[in-house]
């Protein structure tokens, strides 16, 4: 009696359990959103000097365009171009890159920036450059040296401890 009461109890148990955990299944058929057409794609490069450019478009209004070129006695690679696309509010967005020497350097009206200078802060930068086209310099104050006597040492504490 005990034995078929287990017995139903394991195959409730299983019965209950959750079917279909895991991963979906692959779907090989169609693609899952809308296809998207490649209006543009022209590439060129990197030829034997390193030089090389592409544009890009698609059909739903993202561009992509690149051009780079050796630069320097090391021949690093410099680059430039941008990228567009429309937000889902129909607001345009632009960005231009240079990427050489000086580091990567993206433009567009849509990067957060700085606020401006207080005034005090502009008129200090201003009173520094003044100072430094007359030739002055600060030089910071040294601190005094410290006074330790070479011929006696000082005396360890006694005092560790107590009050």
């Amino acid at each position: 009696m005990y034995t078929k009461l287990v017995l139903c109890v394991v195959v409730a148990v299983a019965a209950a359990a959750p079917q279909g955990y895991g991963p979906p299944p692959p779907s090989y058929g169609a693609p899952s959103g809308p296809v998207v057409p490649i209006l543009r794609d022209d590439r060129q490069g990197p030829d034997q000097a390193g030089n090389y450019n592409f544009n890009f478009e698609t059909g739903d209004g993202i561009s992509r365009q690149e051009q780079g070129a050796p630069q320097g006695p090391a021949g690093a690679v410099a680059a430039q171009g941008g990228w567009s696309f429309t937000f889902p509010d129909g607001t345009p967005g632009v960005f231009k890159f240079v990427a050489d020497g000086a580091g990567y350097r993206v433009e567009s009206p849509l990067l957060p920036t700085p606020p401006p200078l207080p005034a005090h802060a502009i008129a200090q930068i201003e009173k520094a450059r003044q100072e430094d086209a007359a030739g002055n310099r600060y030089a910071a104050p040294s601190a005094p040296a410290p006074q330790y006597s070479a011929l006696r040492p000082a005396a360890p504490s006694t005092s560790y401890g107590r009050r």
